[in-house]
């Protein structure tokens, strides 16, 4: 996504100007939520998603695992101004802990060329939804000793529809992006 001169290296100074970038939209996107029983909905997953799809898998994976670092630490970058470790252990657990593997799956498939089409863009960022929503489906479900039953009824049932949408969203926004970038140089 940050346009570099044929030849040059990616240095450290860009990987790490890029993940504040990336965290500080995640901590962003945590605070427009919807609360729900268990886990709210949030517009992360449609960060996670164009964030692995722009930085590609190495960037994209670290991005979150810096995201979920800060939190952790406690700083309130969590749905609601909750940092700390208690998300990570609790009803979030599982897809917080996702976002990394959507990351580096959809990151992955975008370096492969999935990136320049909005159809198979919208196919790895629905790759990436399915493992963020069975990591957490998982943890709910046997982690926190839900049941299969309720962890499907509140896990995964209530973000269906939302991840189609924000798949589209998010499949249509990045070329669109890319176009205004390749404009530029």
């Amino acid at each position: 996504m940050w346009p570099t001169r044929p030849g040059e290296t990616v240095g450290a100074v860009r990987a790490v100007v890029l993940i504040a970038l990336g965290t500080a939209l995640m901590a962003l996107s945590a605070k427009v939520n919807l609360p729900l029983p268990y886990v709210p909905m949030t517009l992360q997953t449609l960060v996670v998603l164009m964030i692995g799809a722009a930085y590609g898998w190495r960037l994209g994976s670290a991005t979150m695992v810096a995201y979920l670092a800060e939190g952790a630490l406690g700083a309130p970058v969590f749905a609601g101004p909750v940092g700390g470790i208690a998300p990570l252990l609790g009803p979030t657990a599982g897809y917080l802990f996702g976002f990394i593997a959507a990351a580096f799956v959809t990151g992955w498939l975008a370096e492969r060329g999935w990136d320049r089409s909005v159809m198979r863009l919208f196919a790895a960022m629905a790759v990436g939804h399915i493992l963020i929503l069975a990591a957490g489906f998982s943890w709910l479900a046997f982690g926190l000793g839900l049941g299969v039953a309720k962890a499907w009824q509140v896990g995964i049932m209530p973000f269906v529809a939302a991840s189609l949408v924000k798949n589209a969203l998010g499949a249509t926004l990045m070329p669109a992006a890319r176009r205004l970038i390749e404009r530029r140089r």
